[in-house]
């Protein structure tokens, strides 16, 4: 005769409690663990401080700028920007980082695409981008302010560029984060033709966002 060995529901009822308290206390190592974890990279974040990354205008020429129609816009201009990276303990890593020309709030070139690289330890580096547009959609004022400027004797253009950066503290790498940079540079730009491209008449420190 074969014999049948059941559990009793209150030792069913004892050993569930049993894992329950077990996978709780799992859960609680667990959790602990990654506080403490984040606790760390948030104390080093606080005493590290990283400040945002420095620009600056070195020189822009501009060997086109003229309409190919009533509304439509040629351009082609050289840029270089200085980047600068100002902490002592951080290092920067720029990703997705594009530039363009605007002027009086109108972009005047395409996006232009820069390559991705690595920033050490008060670092800098030297930028260089072709910014052009071909058949560009403008204001119908864009003629007239551009004469009035001429007039004036001069013109100011914005250069801009944007991408996503991630701080480097050692081994560990932030997430990234989205920058944006302005740089004003003013052109003398007279009445008379120029014989060459019109350049930027000084650098200038560019402000950046992150």
């Amino acid at each position: 005769m074969s014999q049948i060995l059941s559990k009793s529901p209150k030792h069913c009822a004892k050993q569930g409690l049993s894992i329950d308290k077990s996978y709780k206390k799992l859960f609680f190592a667990f959790s602990a663990f990654f506080t403490i974890v984040l606790a760390f990279i948030f104390l080093i974040w606080l005493i590290l401080h990283p400040a945002k990354p420095q620009f600056s205008l070195r020189e822009a020429d501009i060997y086109q700028l003229n309409l190919s129609g009533p509304h439509l816009l040629n351009s082609s201009i050289q840029l270089t920007l200085l980047s600068k990276n100002p902490n002592n303990k951080v290092g920067i890593y720029y990703d997705d980082l594009q530039a363009y020309a605007a002027y009086k709030g109108q972009q005047i070139t395409v996006d232009t695409s820069l390559p991705p690289f690595y920033q050490g330890h008060e670092e800098s580096n030297l930028l260089t981008a072709f910014l052009e547009g071909t058949g560009l959609p403008v204001a119908p004022s864009f003629a007239y302010e551009v004469r009035r400027d001429q007039t004036s004797g001069r013109i100011v253009l914005n250069y801009k560029a944007n991408g996503k950066l991630r701080w480097k503290v050692g081994t560990w790498v932030s997430g990234r984060y989205r920058f944006n940079v302005n740089c004003v540079s003013v052109m003398a730009f007279g009445p008379t033709a120029p014989t060459g491209p019109l350049s930027s008449i000084r650098g200038t420190q560019c402000s950046t966002a992150v």
